[in-house]
This record gives structure tokens, sequence and C-alpha cells, in this order.
């Protein structure tokens, strides 16, 4: 077969990601009013709930390396969309709270397998000029992801059991995509082998990954309440209905294709500063759907503007990293990306919370007021100098 092209590359990658992270894992809290309502549960089961695929996927990417180089790229990813399908059909027959834990949970596992899965697969079959650009592309197919969900909404409004058996069938033509087109290996890594696929990694480098890593746990707190909430808040306290939501969720996707702009981003202004502007942005979009959620207009407004701002920053940790430790690129992106997940994990419980004990708006203020300060007050973690060891380690 063919060898991929970068373009055939990030088209395929960005289709396993929309999946494994736009369908399996942030979809969520787009069907949660209606999962509440059947299933009866609270704000704070929610935010319990929603913190779970966060946690799977901490625990799915720091196995992740090894996974790749014992299954390669192309089985790697086949099981990643596979468990992707699994998580998506439980969810759709969940009877009870418990099951639907247990499909978020899946689903969470296929996401953290997929980052790692896909950023070696890039670097085996994309020139290294190339390969910043085509990880943050694929890194946007998230945003594809949350887009399918807005058809899905407004097909099946309240059936949400109905919207996520559609989304396992996608996640199966994922499965065959990537046993068709991806690059086979030539045989898993063998145990003895395992010492030395992975050359040595200077500790610079993993400085340079931890400041990164304390900025995308920041992130990740920040950024759960609306991943969970936002939804919930218009609708519970704006008085908007499911569809509506709907509109915001293709808005969520479609502000996030910005995000395959990160790795131009870095190159142009720098790493702080891209980093400080893409979470003030995300901090602002959801400081905007507290000043008044029941107005549509503001919540398409910041429901872009979330998407713009998260799809960049995770983009941007993407890259870093891999940047950092170009030799280990299935390594690189875990710490960063685990961080994100452990900052949701925090995050979620956290807003579920606030939102039981003071409200969607006060929430959301709360959230604001914190992006806000980290951005700018931590922002020196990642200036050129911290992190320049990605090219002189």
């Amino acid at each position: 077969m063919k060898p991929l092209s970068p373009l055939g590359m990030a088209t395929l990658g960005g289709g396993i990601i929309a999946i494994t992270y736009g369908l399996a894992r942030f979809v969520f809290g787009l069907f949660l009013p209606e999962m509440r309502q059947e299933l009866t549960i609270t704000p704070t089961m929610a935010g319990v709930i929603g913190s779970l695929p966060f946690l799977s996927f901490a625990f799915a990417i720091v196995v992740a390396p090894w996974i790749t180089r014992r299954l390669g790229v192309r089985r790697g990813a086949v099981t990643a969309a596979g468990l992707a399908t699994l998580g998506l059909l439980t969810i759709s027959q969940a009877p009870s709270a418990l099951f639907l834990a247990a499909g978020v949970l899946i689903c969470g596992i296929s996401t953290g397998l997929s980052s790692p899965v896909m950023a070696q697969a890039v670097h085996r079959v994309v020139p290294s000029h190339l390969r910043g650009r085509v990880n943050a592309t694929i890194n946007a197919g998230t945003s594809l992801g949350i887009a399918l969900a807005m058809p899905a909404v407004l097909i099946w409004a309240e059936a949400w059991r109905s919207a996520y058996v559609g989304f396992a069938a996608l996640a199966a033509v994922g499965v065959l995509a990537a046993l068709v087109y991806l690059p086979r290996d030539a045989r898993p890594a063998s145990r003895s082998s395992d010492h030395t696929t992975t050359p040595p990694i200077h500790w610079m480098q993993w400085l340079a990954i931890s400041r990164l890593s304390g900025m995308a746990f920041a992130m990740g707190l920040v950024s759960a309440a609306y991943w969970v909430f936002a939804p919930d808040a218009v609708i519970t306290s704006g008085g908007l209905v499911s569809s509506q939501t709907a509109w915001m969720w293709l808005a969520v996707g479609l502000g996030g294709m910005a995000g395959f702009t990160a790795g131009d981003l870095i190159s142009r202004f720098g790493p702080a500063l891209s980093h400080a502007g893409g979470l003030t942005v995300m901090a602002a979009a959801i400081g905007l759907l507290a000043l008044n959620p029941g107005s549509f207009a503001l919540a398409l407004t910041s429901a872009a503007l979330f998407g713009v701002g998260y799809m960049i920053l995770t983009g941007f940790y993407l890259v870093r990293s891999i940047q950092i430790m170009d030799q280990a690129p299935a390594l690189g992106p875990v710490m960063p990306l685990l961080a994100t997940s452990l900052g949701q994990v925090a995050g979620s419980p956290l807003a579920g919370w606030l939102v039981d004990t003071q409200g969607h708006v006060t929430t959301f203020m709360l959230f604001a007021i914190v992006g806000v300060s980290v951005a700018w007050l931590f922002s020196w973690l990642l200036n050129e100098r911290g992190t320049a060891v990605g090219q002189t380690p």
C-alpha cells in the first residue's frame, strides 16, 4: 500500500482524534441535562461522573507509550478507536448512573491512548519540517467531533441514547480506517528492546516538560466547568432549550478549528505569549457565559471563543511537548496531557459542588477569574529560555 502523505496522515489522524476526543470524551456535557433527568443524577453526581473520563484518560496516557511500542501505531490506533466504540455503546444502553459512569470511563481510556499513537504515527510518516503543523491539525480534529454532535442533537433532541448509537457507528468506521490505512509495524517491540527504543532524555528536557505540565493542569481545571456544565447552565439558569445547546457545541467545534494554528503561533509569537493569549481567550469565554446565560447570541459567542482558546492550548501542549522530547514523540505529550486531565479531574467535581451551592453564574465567573489570573501570573514559566531545551538539550 502507498505510504500516507502528510495530508492523508492529517486527515486520518484528525478523524481518529475526532472520535476519541470529540465524541467519546467532550460531547458528554451536551447531553448531560437529558441524562440527569432520565437517570435522576444530581449536579454533584454529574460532576463526579464528568470527572471519570479525565481520570481514566490519565491512567491510559501513562501507559500509552509502552502500548504504542508493543502494539505499533496501527494496532494501537485500532485499540483506541475500538474502546471508543465500546464506551459509546455502553453509554447508549446505560440503565443507571453506574453504567453511565462505566461507559464514560471506557471512553476516557480510548482518548488517552490515541494522542501518543498519533504522535508516533506522524513521526513515522511525515517529514520533520511538517510535523508541528500536522500534529496541530490532527489535534484540531477534536473540534470536528464536537461539531458533529450538533446535528445529532437537532435530529434526536432528547433521545440521547440514539445519538450515542450513531457515535458508536462512527467510531467503528474509525477502527476500520486505522486498520486499513495506518502503517504496519515490522514486529512488536521485544521485551529486551524496550530499554533501547527511547534514547536518553536530558534532565533539562524533563524540567521543561514539568513547567509545561504545570500550566496544562491549571488549564484543565479551568476548562472542566465549561465542558461539563455549559449546556446545563444555559438550560437550567438561562432557560434555553436542548436544540440551542447543539448550536453552542457547533460553535465550539468551528471555533476550535483554529487549533491547527498552534504550531505557527509558537513560531511567530513564542511559547509564553501564545499560551497566555490562548488561556485568556478561554477564560473570557467562560466569563462571557456567566454574564447572561439566557442570551443565545452571547452563548454562541462564548462557545466559539472557548473552542478557539481550548484547542489552541491543547495544540500548544502537543506541539511543544513533541518539540521538547523530539527523540521520543510518543512520550512527549504524556505529562502535559496527563496534567490537563488531572486538572479536569479536580475541576469537574469542584464545579459540580459550586453549582450545587452557589449556582451556575457564580461558578462560571469564579472559574473565569482563576483562568485569567493563571494566564498572566504564571506565563513566565513558558518563556523562550525556559522551553528552549526542546531544541538544545
